[in-house]
């Protein structure tokens, strides 16, 4: 959760809505007191008319107790609505232990399970590498996930190296798809550069390549058609270019696309954990964009209609 600003912090504003209810009403006692009975004196002493002045008093008692319980709810609803916040985080974070703790659990069980059966049984050599490839993307997945944690620590207290270099974006993304080919197999990837140019920007390339791995196999694990196909457009504007990552998958209800980018956050989560993933890789995704001083959007016509992620680079200003 980001860090609010300390005038903004639950606890000062409840003191302050409690002390300006403290003071409407020392103020209405003082005022209905003292005031009243000064006021008086001054009508007998000048034989006055008591409803002049009394009503004017009556109407500035009113208008300054208005705004003082107009601050109180407003603290009030301020505190209900910070409190909302910070329990469905809690339950984001909830969700996000239990579903991290699967996916850590998962592959542990299925390693050992392999490791008992070598254990136990004299195992042909055909059987030993298929057991042995199945082992390896266990281990790949555990990697996968703690890396991802790790990462996210190093991004979110800013301690990764900002090593940027100046390359052509469409050659660096051509190149990690073909180093990355064994892992989209099955996954048809087709990159369109209408302009036929190179396309130059400052990239961390280490962090770029793990913002293309998320949007890649997120695309390819959200996806249920007979040919998964990602088709990554470069599209020049006058303010920069966007990379729009578009795929056949699952897609995304409009009203989800702009919450799947927050920590933790899974689309379809409930309360009893029937949601998957860790809820990090989007998270990830944009907080790498921004480091790059872009922006990330995601747009669907809903659900089987699959969805376009936008990386949205601005226009390049010579260095990083």
């Amino acid at each position: 959760m980001n860090r609010v600003k300390w005038f903004f912090h639950p606890v000062l504003i409840f003191i302050l809505s409690i002390a300006a209810l403290a003071a409407s009403l020392f103020l209405y006692i003082y005022w209905y007191i003292e005031v009243s009975t000064g006021l008086q004196k001054i009508i007998k002493k000048y034989n006055l008319d008591p409803s002049q002045f009394l009503e004017i008093k009556t109407w500035v008692v009113i208008l300054v107790l208005s705004i003082l319980v107009g601050l109180i709810l407003t603290g009030v609803f301020t505190i209900f609505v910070y409190n909302e916040k910070t329990w469905r985080l809690y339950r984001m974070q909830r969700n996000f232990i239990n579903n991290f703790t699967h996916e850590l659990k998962t592959p542990v069980a299925s390693l050992r399970l392999y490791l008992d059966t070598f254990a136990k049984y004299e195992l042909p050599r055909e059987d030993q590498l298929r057991y042995l490839d199945f082992m390896i993307h266990d281990v790949n997945r555990l990697l996968e996930n703690i890396n991802r944690i790790l990462d996210l620590a190093r991004i979110e207290s800013k301690s990764y190296q900002k090593d940027f270099t100046h390359v052509d974006i469409v050659e660096n993304i051509e190149e990690f798809c073909a180093k990355n080919a064994d892992l989209f197999r099955g996954c048809e990837i087709a990159i369109h550069n209408p302009l036929k140019k190179a396309h130059f920007y400052w990239l961390n390339l280490p962090l770029f390549d793990m913002l293309l791995m998320n949007l890649c196999t997120n695309a390819i694990k959200y996806n249920q058609s007979d040919q998964p196909r990602i088709d990554i457009r470069f599209v020049p504007h006058k303010k920069g270019i966007d990379v729009r990552f578009e795929d056949n998958g699952m897609g995304i209800e409009k009203g989800e696309t702009k919450k799947i980018f927050r920590k933790f956050y899974q689309v379809g989560q409930t309360d009893d954990m029937t949601a998957k993933g860790t809820g990090l890789g989007l998270y990830l995704v944009e907080q790498i964009a921004l480091l790059h001083r872009a922006g990330m959007t995601a747009e669907s016509d809903g659900q089987g209609k699959g969805a376009a992620f936008i990386l949205h680079l601005p226009r390049p200003a010579g260095n990083a």
